[in-house]
């Protein structure tokens, strides 16, 4: 057998030796620092000012109206559930109320629906079948029309605008509807809910009210006071405002913050 060489023995120890000093020498890549991220914006695109946005009044209107339920407070459609609702609401809201009390005791004074008779029971009667018919006309013309044709029976204020416009807006609604995805179309719920609710009407009127032209000549009141009602829906926000009767007509608007007493001595 051969002595081992001196080189022999030198590749013998590198080969044994070789692996650990390596293992040494390469660094350990899970204590290295990670690479730097690219910095993010922080900015809230929220927040971002955008120059195709312009204030509407829905960006003004924060909570639903107790006065008239029925005015809009966001720009999204209404499901069927809330259209029901929305019904219910009008059924009973103040308008409604007053303007059946104010109805029936002028159908007194003058002596319509005769056949009611007169003091608290002919008022009672009057009151209670104009209730009735309004709460159908809403039936037809809140709920059960819009959720069939996807309509949104709220009222959009403009809010923003002269006299003129205003106006002019108020009429145009009585006409012009506006759909669950925010096409303008005829206001077929506006103008057929009111008849529908006026033919129902004869089912409980007094028999000299049952005719074809009592029955147009209630439905056309019930239209124009409709149209009249519109003004006063665009200006109910502005009106109370104005006033500062917050709680009458909440949410219209941001308050603006109370001024702290002052403390020091006068001018």
């Amino acid at each position: 057998m051969k002595k081992p060489t001196k080189a022999m023995l030198a590749t013998a120890m590198l080969f044994l030796v070789g692996p650990t000093t390596m293992a040494q020498v390469q660094p350990d890549r899970s204590n290295l620092p990670d690479a730097p991220a690219p910095k993010q914006d922080q900015t809230n695109p929220a927040q971002k000012p955008d120059k195709n946005t312009r204030q509407t009044p829905m960006g003004l209107i924060a909570k639903k109206s107790f006065f008239y339920p029925e005015l809009a407070t966001t720009p999204g459609s209404l499901s069927s559930l809330q259209k029901f609702e929305l019904f219910l609401d009008k059924s009973i809201s103040p308008p409604q109320i007053l303007s059946s009390a104010a109805g029936a005791g002028i159908s007194e004074a003058r002596g319509t629906l005769a056949g009611y008779g007169q003091g608290g029971e002919g008022f009672g009667k009057r009151f209670g079948s104009s209730m009735a018919t309004g709460a159908s006309s809403h039936f037809f013309g809140t709920f059960l029309l819009p959720a069939v044709l996807h309509d949104d029976p709220r009222y959009f204020v403009m809010l923003n605008g002269g006299f003129k416009a205003r106006v002019g807006h108020a009429l145009r609604r009585a006409v012009v509807i506006r759909t669950d995805d925010g096409r303008e179309t005829f206001n077929l719920p506006g103008t057929l809910g009111p008849l529908l609710a006026e033919g129902l009407a004869n089912t409980y009127l007094p028999d000299s009210e049952r005719t074809a032209g009592k029955t147009f000549e209630r439905y056309g009141i019930r239209i124009g006071f409709s149209a009249a009602n519109n003004l006063l829906k665009e200006y109910w926000p502005t009106i109370f405002k104005r006033l500062r009767i917050g709680k009458v007509a909440p949410g219209f608007g941001p308050d603006k913050p109370r001024q702290p007493p002052r403390t020091g001595p006068p001018n």
